[in-house]
């Protein structure tokens, strides 16, 4: 089954539209800071369109293959790339945002790419199109709220074909792991109603 993201992803690419994603990952560490966000959407999008590649070749020959690059300097290519880009829609889909680190620190790379959405976000690029997944943690909720209306806002926490969708899974692992099948019925109910009640709609 597609995660939300990838169907989202898939049904952008079917339109043939400028699409780039980058999935969060707190395991691992090129996938929870800002650095690891701007070069793999920077790569995807002048991949997929030659009249930005230069753009990321001058950076990369400036700062020694780009490893010396600022996050800001990085922002920036990603800034002159969309203005280059034009009229050409841009998705941008960052998925997980949840799983940004958030490490104690000032700013924690998590603040730091919840600026870098909310800056690209009231960027005078028409063209650029923000889809941010995440869990509903406060911080996260702040920005990305009031960045949007609620048209433009889906909580699958809040909807009853999500819930259901958690329940069926939950059962499913539960009657079909070797360990548990052979539980009491009573001890199924505890764990799944346990693992439900925490779930938190993930």
């Amino acid at each position: 089954m597609l995660s939300l993201s990838s169907a989202i992803i898939e049904d952008i690419k079917r339109t043939r539209e400028l699409v780039a994603y980058f999935y969060f990952d707190s395991k691992d560490p090129a996938r929870r800071h800002v650095r690891g966000l701007l070069s793999s959407i920077l790569a995807q999008l002048c991949n997929k369109s030659i009249v930005c590649w230069d753009l990321l070749s001058q950076l990369y020959a400036e700062h020694n293959d780009g490893s010396g690059a600022s996050e800001d300097e990085l922002a920036g290519c990603l800034k002159r790339t969309l203005k280059r880009l034009g009229q050409t829609k841009v998705y941008l889909v960052l998925d997980a945002l949840d799983e940004c680190s958030n490490t104690i620190g000032t700013p924690s790379p998590r603040e730091i790419v919840l600026d870098l959405v909310e800056d690209l976000a009231n960027s005078p690029y028409s063209n650029l199109h923000i889809c941010v997944t995440s869990s509903l943690e406060q911080d996260i909720r702040n920005v990305l709220e009031s960045l949007t209306s609620p048209p433009f806002t889906v909580s699958l926490h809040e909807e009853s074909a999500h819930r259901e969708d958690i329940i069926l899974y939950v059962n499913s692992f539960v009657n079909s792991d070797r360990t548990m099948r052979d539980w009491t019925a009573e001890n199924k109910d505890l764990v799944i109603n346990s693992l439900l009640r925490r779930a938190g709609g993930m």
